[in-house]
């Protein structure tokens, strides 16, 4: 019998959970030299389990420990035990700030992957998966774990783990959606834990400029509409202004469920009248603030779902006049957009930014915007421009010039679409910082890329 079907009885799930208890040393016993082990996702990653493997460092070696995005305020313990890495290897398919961190002092390395595509990479692609470790919420009468709002790619990783291991946390939010749940029937120890609290991330406080590039963008958002907004300033003034603007009646389908869609909720501007899965806020995985958490639990308005299902581009596209939201890096002057790396040093992984504006564009009405501030400071105070002639190297394409539709800066709004590399060229230097204009019209000529129109016969 698979993992998937092995439900415990109803007579039996009181008995079943006692068989698998154990402490979180005694679980983590199952864990040996050169194992691959699955930490969890987003708010789902284990505590009691990283310290009882943390005080294992020294007998094991070659360990993998994966993760979508490490999101607790501290670094896992098994990296202050093994700071140099010689017996945990620890791996992430996005990265936070504190991965960034680890990244930098080689503690962390990225695993690029489209996220859609995260549940056929672990259940098909990357060899064994040894030992499977993640929190869920308390077992119900039925032998039911709630596994918290972040369904994302767990179902992959389930069904090609050898050990399933869950720490039970009171404080996890319980998600209504799809495969929400896993039975006691399907996991071999259950751990409690010590009910640590949700991490919390908040927005920062947005710029001047990400205002500006804000105001530009609600104008053009309509009623009725399906909104996906990432998080940052710009989404979260995005989501503000419209719920203190006349637009109303709208819809979420969205990678991430921000505390932007549980305002807008709380102004009475979500209907959720849209095509597909109507009336419900769909979503792959949560973070926000304990308010939103509070508002995702046991709430069916609130449908998380797994993300290969949530970011597919032709799911997306069901729903009309999809407006996507996203932050970028940088842009250069073939239209190829950078979400992902400053250089050499990778910032976060591509998520579902490529999905969403692909998804936007061919929804009917939909439209997307890749929202970019026109410059940025380096360390030393230099002032720089974020559209460039061409990415600097170790840049990473994470939106194709084929694909962009809208790109915004505090300078005004170009829509590339059905336009030749020529008149992108322009588009950009005309929503470029005015510093920078005259180099960038020099480099499109000595590029070939540009040319003054009033040359162009015809």
């Amino acid at each position: 019998m698979s993992r998937v079907s092995s439900i415990a009885k109803f007579t039996e799930v009181q008995a079943e959970y006692k068989k698998k208890l154990v402490t979180a040393d005694e679980a983590v016993k199952v864990v040996k030299s050169g194992d691959r082990v699955h930490y969890g996702l987003f708010n789902g990653l284990v505590v009691e389990c990283d310290k009882a493997l943390a005080k294992r460092t020294e007998e094991l070696h070659d360990v993998k420990i994966c993760t979508t995005i490490w999101a607790y305020p501290e670094i896992p313990e098994i990296i202050k035990a093994d700071p140099e890495s010689k017996h945990f290897k620890y791996l992430s398919t996005h990265f936070s700030g504190l991965d960034r961190k680890m990244n930098k002092d080689g503690q962390c390395w990225y695993i690029p992957v489209q996220f859609r595509e995260n549940t056929k990479l672990w259940a098909e692609n990357v060899g064994d998966i040894d030992v499977a470790m993640f929190q869920v919420g308390p077992m119900d009468k039925y032998g039911n774990f709630n596994i918290g709002p972040q369904v994302a790619e767990y179902w992959g990783i389930i069904e090609k783990a050898k050990v399933v291991i869950v720490e039970v946390n009171e404080k996890q939010p319980k998600a209504m959606g799809i495969r929400t749940t896993i039975n006691v029937g399907q996991v071999d120890f259950v751990v409690e834990g010590n009910n640590n609290d949700m991490p919390v991330i908040l927005p920062k406080e947005g710029s001047d400029i990400e205002r500006a590039i804000a105001e530009q963008i609600v104008p053009r958002i309509q009623s009725g509409s399906t909104l996906q907004l990432g998080i940052g300033g710009i989404p979260n003034y995005v989501g503000s202004m419209i719920a203190h603007s006349d637009i109303n009646d709208l819809s979420v389908h969205s990678e991430m469920l921000v505390d932007a869609f549980f305002n807008l909720y709380k102004e009475g501007k979500i209907s959720g009248n849209k095509n597909t899965m109507k009336g419900m806020m769909v979503y792959t995985f949560s973070q926000g603030s304990n308010e939103l958490y509070e508002f995702i639990h046991n709430n069916p308005l609130c449908m998380c779902a797994p993300v290969e299902w949530v970011n597919d581009v032709g799911v997306i596209a069901e729903n009309d006049n999809v407006v996507s939201v996203n932050s970028a890096l940088q842009i250069d002057l073939f239209c190829q957009v950078n979400s992902e790396s400053a250089g050499w040093q990778h910032i976060g992984g591509n998520g579902g930014q490529l999905d969403f504006v692909m998804g936007a564009f061919k929804s009917k009405g939909g439209q997307s915007y890749l929202c970019l501030p026109s410059t940025r400071s380096l360390r030393d105070g230099t002032r720089v421009s974020t559209i460039v002639p061409r990415l600097p190297e170790g840049s990473i394409v994470t939106v194709p010039r084929a694909a962009i539709h809208h790109l915004v800066t505090e300078y005004g709004i170009a829509n590339f679409k059905g336009k030749s590399t020529w008149e992108r060229t322009e588009l950009l230097i005309d929503i470029s910082h005015p510093d920078f204009r005259e180099d960038l019209i020099k480099e499109a000529e000595r590029m070939g890329i540009w040319c003054n129109t009033s040359k162009i016969s015809g």
